[in-house]
Order: C-alpha cells, then structure tokens, then sequence
C-alpha cells in the first residue's frame, strides 16, 4: 500500500537550504543556479579591482598572523616572568 503525500497549504516551493551535497546519496550533479561555485567569472576584472582584492586579502591574512604571533609572544613572556618564577 503506497503512502499518500502530504500536501501542505503554506508550501510555495522556495529553497530554504540546498541539501543537494556531493557525496550524498541523492546527488544530482545538475545545478539549478546555472553557475558552479568553481567557476566563478573573475575575468571581467580590471587591473586595480583585482590588486585591490589581493591586497585587501593580504592585509586580511597578515592581520591573523600578527594576532598569532602577538599571542605566542604574550604567553612566552608570561611563562618567563610569571610562571616559571
């Protein structure tokens, strides 16, 4: 006996989140967007736009390390001067 299908009344068939993941058995490899999110369209760009990402990238990542490096060195003179005594 095959089960009926619910049919709800407030259903108006917007995706809330994709659950169309690689790996999974469901998987179909058609995208409904029309663009993957591989193959982004970057070739439009001028010259200063993309020197301006890479910089801004730049500036992004040399601020974590910075925050790192900070860090280590705090914990390394706390455990010179206030642990290790």
């Amino acid at each position: 006996m095959a089960r009926k299908k619910k049919v709800y009344d407030d259903d108006d068939g917007r995706v809330i989140a994709n659950m169309n993941v690689d790996g999974m058995p469901w998987y179909s490899g058609d995208d409904r967007r029309g663009k993957r999110a591989s193959e982004s369209d970057m070739s439009d760009l001028t010259k200063s736009e993309a020197r301006a990402i890479v910089t801004g990238a730049m500036k992004a990542g040399l601020l974590v390390a910075g925050v790192f490096l900070l860090g280590a060195l705090i914990f390394i003179l706390f455990c010179v001067f206030v642990w290790f005594k």
